[in-house]
């Protein structure tokens, strides 16, 4: 049994140290890669992974911030490494999170939040049943095609297949443990700021080694 004098220097918290994973999905244009940037802003130890694709960056984007932009060639021989905890097909271009980039970052006690389609999301909570999976959805399919129409770097073919995608992707938001409507993106921010905060406090998470030393040690006197 360990006293109560050690216990604070081993056990400062009660919360487990390994990091939180945070999934955020949604339909292309709904706002999700805005959102997860811009949390970041306001909560301290949370990290945004940066996946490999193989499609061109558009005007704005940077390698090595937005995304790890590569080719086709270089992308397949990272799947046949098994490079990638996730990866997959999306409007004709690979997309994936590198298992070893992931993994250090949350065995730094660092929290990821990871933007990715619901296809990669799905192959990730068969490994992460500790994962927070959340799903974006604009107020309307209206809404979401005017989006994709006024964003700069799409092709008008690329809108429209991007389009044809949406409604099936929207149907996978029932496997999601939250739903937030970007309807208006502060309040949208304000929505998934409260989801981590709340997640990395659940009961599951606290480190029985805490209590034990903390409030159930053999006192003196």
């Amino acid at each position: 049994m360990i006293t109560p004098g050690t216990a604070k220097e081993l056990h400062k918290d009660p919360w487990t140290k390994r990091g939180l994973l945070f999934v955020v999905s949604a339909p292309s244009g709904a706002g999700k890669t805005s959102l997860c940037k811009e949390v970041m802003k306001y909560i301290p130890n949370l990290m945004h992974s940066i996946s490999y694709t193989t499609r061109s960056a558009r005007p704005s984007e940077v390698d090595g911030s937005d995304y790890h932009f590569t080719s086709t060639e270089k992308f397949k021989k990272m799947i046949a490494e098994d490079a990638f905890i996730e990866w997959a097909i999306v409007h004709g271009n690979y997309y994936g999170t590198s298992q070893k980039e992931l993994n250090e970052l949350l065995n730094q006690e660092i929290d990821v939040i990871l933007d990715i389609d619901s296809q990669g999301a799905s192959q990730i909570k068969k490994r992460f049943r500790n994962g927070v999976f959340i799903y974006v959805l604009p107020p309307s399919f209206e809404d979401l095609r005017q989006r994709l129409t006024v964003r700069k770097g799409d092709t008008p073919d690329e809108i429209k297949r991007r389009l044809d995608n949406a409604n099936e992707e929207a149907k996978d938001y029932r496997m999601y443990d939250y739903l937030i409507i970007n309807d208006d993106f502060d309040t949208a921010l304000e929505r998934l700021k409260s989801i981590i905060i709340s997640a990395r406090i659940k009961i599951e998470r606290v480190d029985p080694g805490w209590v034990e030393c903390n409030f159930f040690a053999k006192r003196g006197g």
